[in-house]
């Protein structure tokens, strides 16, 4: 029978499961990668990805809450910064979990825990466009204006690159006319027979 084992123990104590989870929920937050055992990320999946639910309504509740968990305010800060605006219209599955084999000391599965939308590699090389938001709630028209000005400053390019070697051509050609150091050696003497 398993009564009572719907939370995986981890063979430790109630607050150094809670302290161990809530570290190693700042260290996934600030590196957006960890590297651990099976178990602990499949207990880690379950403590964090309702903070990230949390993070995508940024209240001072919210706030208040996240940290009273995970106890780091430059965590929480990064959290409802940078994590919530990248997934922000995924409505779960924040994190995935890629097994990487056995350790060599102990044998135990290890794996690797990540967070889904920081992985280029899975994304296929999509690049993230930052959506400008207005505070009505409609689409803002300066997203567009933006996006249209680097299409136009993009073609000057090559004007400049042209006008950097036209005059390394006429440096070449001109004979190099040198500097005479000689004038402020003769102000000291000057001084120094004074």
């Amino acid at each position: 029978m398993r009564h009572g084992k719907k939370i995986n123990h981890l063979s430790r104590q109630t607050g150094h499961r809670k302290s161990m989870l809530a570290n190693m929920a700042c260290s996934l937050i600030e590196h957006k990668r960890i590297i651990t055992t099976v178990a602990k990320a499949k207990a880690l999946k379950q403590f964090v990805e309702p903070l990230v639910t949390k993070s995508k309504e940024d209240t001072t509740h919210n706030r208040r809450v996240v940290f009273a968990y995970i106890r780091n305010k430059y965590a929480v800060t990064e959290l409802f910064r940078e994590v919530a605006a990248k997934v922000g219209d995924r409505p779960g599955g924040y994190t995935r979990i890629i097994k990487m084999g056995n350790r060599l000391g102990d044998n135990a599965d290890m794996c690797m825990i990540e967070l889904v939308d920081f992985n280029e590699l899975y994304n296929g090389g999509k690049k993230e466009e930052k959506k400008a938001k207005s505070r009505r709630g409609g689409k803002a028209k300066k997203s567009e204006d933006t996006a249209a000005k680097p299409a136009v400053e993009a073609a000057p390019t090559p004007v400049v690159e042209e006008v950097v070697e036209t005059p390394a051509a006429e440096v070449a050609e001109a004979p190099a006319v040198e500097e005479t150091p000689e004038a402020p050696a003769d102000e000291e003497t000057k001084q120094d027979e004074a």
